[in-house]
């Protein structure tokens, strides 16, 4: 705002007429109107110098002041110079100032947000009421009068209605049976006898229920209950609206009461007044006051949820729809008849006399039927037999036949609640021809050895298992004596075990065993005088016919064989004699497949060739060894490595058995060059030895350059070993100077000489 206070001052100032007229750019309605550029810059100058004085030197060509600036002024801020006058002056004068805010107000309060103007207003008005009660409480009495006082006049006269209509009906039913049953359901619930009779004794129906516009009298909706029928509802709304409005206008009422019931016949009409409208039921028979509490919470419940659609209603439901919803539960409500009884001191002299005798018929109707019941359990039982029963005089009579093997009828009676005092029974004894009973006589009279078995099958008694001749004879006597009206007694799978039997099958589940075992051949087999004799073929793969014996409880002692070692062509045996033989490498695999020995894999020339040799001879013998699957192994890696690793020396320093730290690489190289060779050479069948030679120049005596080129040897198999190098596949010797790779004196002799060697062969 300086700057805008600066440039006013100036406008007093006279402008020299030397200065050009100045073009203010004005809002003009079309483009057409240029800025004169030069007028605006002297008018910027004149800005700068009303700004800041200093530049008035500075600008000599320049008028000292304008009265155009005063118009540019007016341009820019007149109207805010305008609008910020009219607001002090309307701030200066509080009645002006309320009037204008009172014109908002209301548009202000509307718009704003309910929560925060509820919570900034809730202090005031609680203060203002307070203050309005404390010092006029009448005011208050005559505010709340008309509406507190007519809600409290039906509300005593509905209960009112209620205690007399609760006592009438008490007194009506007090002594009756029902009576009786209702004080005993009083005691049982906790609720007062008056609820009970009320609860019982009121026969109602709610069959129409009206919902009628309070202001114009039209229908809004109109529900009927199941199976009630009625003229046009449109017709009987707008009767019941003019009786309503007859009913005021005739004894003056006051505009907010309503018609409250209306009674013709079973009919009644309960209405209750709401407002906006009016809920009318139809209800046949004499329903309970607190009928009245449920269609006035019905009818609060509808204007709370369609106040603006009610108040406006004029012939449309549109803005009513499920309306009918809303009513549906007044038509529910009914209480169905009940019958009326005689009085309960006639019932309580028919009580007397009928109880005894029914509970006397009760229990001896009871105790016929725990006695039948019994009876029953007995009929069940195998071996007991009724051959009659009765009840005479409270006591119970019962006989027939019963096996010594059958159950005891007296445990029986325990658990049916029959007293064992009043039971008299009388039993033959009889044999019953139960397969279970019979099954317990044989086991008891034949006493069967622990390898027999007795069991009933389908009806039959079967013994299986094995027994001595004599064991079986009586059984045989004890069948033909059940044969006449027994069941049958089954022998047949009995098997006869004198020593001697079993001796012989045993002796012959060997000789079977020993025919199924592959490579042996049995040729003749005797059992003479408790001795075995075998003789056959044995292939010395096959297992040992004397091992065998374990398990078969054959005395040892008592088998004599003699057997003639052959080879078997089994291609097992074969198969086992190949692998011994040819000794295959680790990359070929040898297996048997649908009779035939099957080769695969790969390996050196000179090994194939040995197998296709042991598969010609085999062929003449019938036996297939099948070499289409072998591949020659390809030695050309390995004889690269081989001549690699032959063509590496290690050198030392004159008279060091150690060679030097620039050796230690050529050590690493080839101890991976050896390690790698041992692994390929293994996996084509054959097993490398390094051979590691020391030398030694010509210089000193002949026996110390022997024993350094040893020591020389001896050190690069160590060092070759810490490099992870098997040491059995290492070997040492020391050549001396007798293997000189260059010729020398014995002067000066050459480091060349100085080495280990590598030399590998291969087994």
């Amino acid at each position: 705002m300086a700057p805008r206070n600066a440039a006013g001052k100036g406008v007093d100032r006279d402008l020299t007429s030397s200065v050009d007229p100045i073009r203010i750019p004005q809002r003009a309605a079309s483009n057409e109107t240029e800025i004169d550029r030069a007028a605006l810059a002297l008018l910027l100058v004149e800005i700068a110098r009303n700004v800041d004085p200093e530049h008035h030197a500075r600008f000599d060509g320049v008028p000292a002041s304008d009265h155009r600036m005063e118009s540019l002024r007016q341009l820019l801020v007149g109207r805010e110079i305008s609008e910020l006058s009219r607001v002090t002056h309307l701030l200066g004068e509080p009645e002006q100032f309320a009037d204008a805010v009172g014109r908002v107000l209301a548009s202000a309060t509307a718009r704003a947000p309910h929560a925060q103007l509820g919570e900034a207003l809730a202090p005031a008005v609680e203060r203002a009421v307070q203050r309005s009660i404390q010092k006029s409480p009448g005011t208050l009495t005559d505010i709340m009068y008309p509406v507190f006082l007519p809600a409290i006049r039906k509300s005593i006269g509905e209960k009112i209605d209620q205690t007399f209509q609760s006592l009438n009906e008490t007194l009506r039913h007090i002594f009756t049976w029902h009576g009786l049953k209702w004080r005993f359901e009083s005691w049982r619930t906790g609720a007062s006898f008056s609820e009970v009779v009320l609860k019982h004794s009121l026969v109602y129906r709610v069959e129409h229920v009206f919902l009628i516009n309070r202001n114009s009298g039209l229908l809004i909706a109109h529900v009927t209950a199941d199976n009630a029928t009625s003229e046009d509802p449109q017709l009987i709304s707008s009767m019941l609206s003019a009786i309503q409005d007859f009913v005021k206008d005739s004894f003056h009422e006051k505009e907010q009461s309503g018609l409250d019931t209306i009674r013709f016949g079973e009919l009644r009409l309960w209405s209750e007044v709401g407002a906006f409208a009016t809920l009318v039921a139809v209800i046949r028979g004499n329903p309970p006051e607190e009928l009245h509490d449920i269609v006035r919470d019905v009818l609060l419940r509808i204007h709370a949820e369609y106040a603006q659609a009610l108040e406006r209603f004029d012939g449309d439901g549109s803005q009513l729809a499920g309306i009918e919803t809303r009513l549906l539960p007044c038509v529910e409500l009914k209480q169905e008849d009940s019958t009326q009884g005689i009085p309960w001191l006639v019932v309580a002299a028919v009580l007397l006399v009928s109880i005894p005798a029914a509970v006397w018929l009760f229990l001896s109707w009871q105790s016929g039927q725990r006695w039948q019941a019994y009876v029953s359990r007995l009929e069940a039982q195998l071996g007991i037999v009724v051959a009659e029963q009765k009840v005479h005089s409270g006591q119970f009579y019962i006989s027939g036949l019963r096996d010594p093997l059958a159950v005891d009828p007296q445990s029986l009676l325990s658990g049916t609640q029959v007293d064992p005092t009043r039971v008299h029974s009388q039993w033959q004894f009889y044999q019953s021809l139960e397969p279970e009973f019979v099954l317990k006589r044989l086991t008891a009279s034949l006493a069967p050895p622990d390898t027999i078995r007795l069991s009933v099958v389908n009806d039959r008694i079967v013994a299986e298992g094995e027994a001595s001749d004599t064991w079986i004879e009586r059984a045989h006597a004890a069948a033909r004596q059940l044969s006449a009206g027994g069941p049958e007694f089954d022998i047949s799978k009995v098997r006869d075990v004198s020593p001697e039997t079993r001796a012989a099958e045993r002796w012959q589940a060997y000789v079977s065993r020993l025919e199924s075992q592959p490579g042996i051949i049995v040729a003749q087999q005797t059992a003479r005088g408790g001795q075995f004799y075998i003789s056959g073929l044995r292939d010395p793969l096959g297992a040992d016919p004397q091992s065998l014996l374990s398990g078969t409880q054959v005395d040892p002692a008592r088998v004599h064989s003699q057997w003639q070692f052959y080879q078997s062509l089994e291609p097992e045996f074969v198969l086992k004699r190949l692998t011994a033989s040819l000794s295959p490498p680790d990359t070929v695999q040898l297996s048997i497949v649908q009779g035939r020995i099957v080769a695969e894999g790969e390996a050196p020339a000179n090994w194939i060739n040995r197998v296709r040799a042991a598969a010609e001879q085999l062929s003449v013998d019938g036996v297939v060894l099948d070499v289409s699957q072998l591949r020659e192994l390809n030695l050309a890696e390995l004889n690269y490595l081989r001549e690699a690793i032959q063509a590496t020396d290690i050198f030392f320093y004159s008279g060091n058995a150690v060679p030097g730290p620039e050796q230690a690489p050529v050590l690493d190289r080839l101890a991976d060059q050896i390690k790698e060779f041992a692994q390929k050479a293994r996996k084509a069948g054959v097993t490398a030895r390094f051979m590691l030679t020391g030398h030694a120049d010509a210089t000193g005596r002949e026996t110390d350059n022997v024993s350094i080129s040893a020591s020389r040897a001896e050190t690069v198999r160590a060092l070759l070993n810490k490099r992870g190098v098997a040491p059995e596949l290492l070997l040492v010797r020391g050549a001396g100077t007798f293997e000189p790779v260059v010729p020398e004196n014995s002067r000066t002799g050459s480091s060349t000489n100085r080495r280990v060697s590598i030399t590998i062969n291969l087994e």
